[in-house]
């Protein structure tokens, strides 16, 4: 099955605005370029504080990208028959994978092995860098296979020898409790979404009925003694799993809904179905951008019932324009609105409850809200695809999206020791005095490491969990 654009430029998007919104300058932007919860200038957190930003947007996109990706990447398992054992082990496998890139990723950064780092430190940085190239990257010729193996094997030793010398700038070294909690996330998410959607693959609706008891035992959990909150606290491995982390379902799960229909429209293409007719599409998508960029200005200025009210208003446009098109089976772009539309607005009804919504601590708003507004962004790439301008977007933040891994660390483990190695960090630094350079800084940061994941995936140098 060919690979959908729009599901990788989204995931390319999460994570190059994940890049831009950790090196643009702090302290002297709008409080609306970070986090919601973290406001400029001293970034203290402050949980009571209501609201989203676009960089709130960010990992819940990656988020629902990893979920719609999981279909697309079991459906050969399907095809060949593999069973539940296959499935479960490919998923663990996957799990700790993640986990190990989780901690080595944040150990190998020079500003973690010290608070003032020099030459060498750096050079340790980039050395992790090449051996994560060796750790996840597999030639698709398979002549080398055993060769590729062994190499593999070398670097995953190399760098697990790494993690118990490598200093640490407290002082104590190496500890499990000390992991990227984003990569920690995901490889839970990785773990139990693809268990869930194996199980429930046939059954769409059972894997939303696991949703409100996931919710029950965490709303329960907040009463002392109860079973809930035995289940909520008990861990195997507190340093890699807690069930406050399967929160996340409720953007995974929705995610995976969108792949199931990325599918069944793939194969119904196959067969000849018909298709929206592009204009229709355009401005779908221009509506969808609409509600988008909405929500988050007027959730972040606290405009609730303005943003409610033209929420509905759109969705409303939405549905008599898609409604005009009667065909025997839904289209791919009219189950994205269907569940877009009820997402976001199951989320602006819960908005009020837990304080507002929050990304951190993050509230059942903030989950079906992203969520919702996930699927909406997938409907603004499909339009944007249909576009001269659109297409060439879309086809550069796919090439990110496909290799997304590199894109994460390309920064802390390559570009920076590279920036002070050659003494354009000062020039980099220099830049953020003011809001026009503290910006433009960001974008030039992220433009490169954009251009380096671009040049890995060209190159076919994809890396794969």
């Amino acid at each position: 099955m060919n690979r959908n654009k729009s599901l990788d430029a989204l995931r390319g998007f999460a994570i190059l605005a994940m890049v831009l919104s950790s090196s643009i300058a702090f302290g002297i932007l709008p409080a609306w370029m970070y986090h919601a919860q973290t406001p400029p200038p001293a970034h203290v957190f402050n949980p009571e504080l209501p609201g989203i930003t676009w960089v709130d947007l960010v990992f819940p996109f990656f988020l629902f990208s990893m979920g719609a990706a999981i279909p697309l990447a079991l459906h050969k398992k399907v095809k060949e028959g593999s069973g539940a054992g296959v499935v479960i082990y490919t998923a663990l496998r996957r799990c700790a994978g993640l986990v190990f890139f989780a901690l080595f990723t944040l150990h190998a950064r020079s500003t973690t092995m010290t608070a003032e780092p020099m030459t060498g430190y750096y050079v340790l940085s980039m050395v992790s860098f090449v051996l994560l190239f060796f750790q996840w990257y597999s030639p698709a010729k398979t002549q080398h296979k055993t060769l590729w193996l062994i190499i593999k094997a070398l670097a995953f030793t190399a760098a697990g020898c790494m993690l118990f010398v490598l200093p640490f700038k407290d002082g104590k070294g190496f500890s499990l409790y000390r992991s990227d909690i984003i990569i920690i996330v995901l490889a839970n998410m990785a773990l139990f979404g693809t268990i869930i959607w194996w199980f429930t693959q046939n059954r769409p609706g059972w894997r939303l009925v696991i949703l409100p008891f996931v919710m029950a035992v965490m709303l329960g959990a907040k009463t002392p003694g109860s079973w809930n909150e035995m289940v909520f606290q008990w861990s195997p491995a507190s340093w890699m799993y807690k069930f406050y982390y399967l929160k996340y379902l409720f953007i995974i799960i929705p995610g995976t809904l969108a792949g199931d229909w990325l599918l069944a429209e793939g194969a119904s293409n196959k067969a000849g179905a018909s298709v929206l007719p592009s204009r229709t599409v355009k401005i779908i998508a221009a509506i969808s951008v609409i509600i988008i960029v909405a929500n988050v200005i007027l959730l972040f200025g606290r405009h609730t019932t303005i943003n409610l009210l033209l929420t509905v208003c759109c969705c409303t446009a939405c549905y008599f324009i898609l409604h005009q098109i009667h065909y025997e089976q839904p289209s791919l772009i009219q189950r994205f609105f269907t569940a877009g539309c009820c997402l976001l607005l199951l989320g602006l009804f819960f908005e009020a409850w837990e304080g507002g919504i929050k990304k951190d601590p993050s509230t059942y708003s903030y989950y079906f809200v992203t969520a919702g507004l996930a699927f909406f962004m997938l409907l603004a790439f499909e339009g944007l695809q249909l576009t001269n301008t659109g297409k060439r977007i879309i086809d550069y933040f796919s090439y990110n999206g496909r290799n997304p891994m590199v894109a994460y660390v390309a920064g802390n483990l390559l570009l920076l020791p590279l920036l002070h190695l050659s003494g354009g960090y000062a020039l980099y630094t220099g830049m953020q005095q003011n809001i026009v350079g503290g910006v433009l800084s960001g974008l030039l940061f992220t433009g490169i490491v954009s251009i380096i994941t671009v040049l890995f995936t060209k190159k076919g140098w994809q890396w794969k969990t």
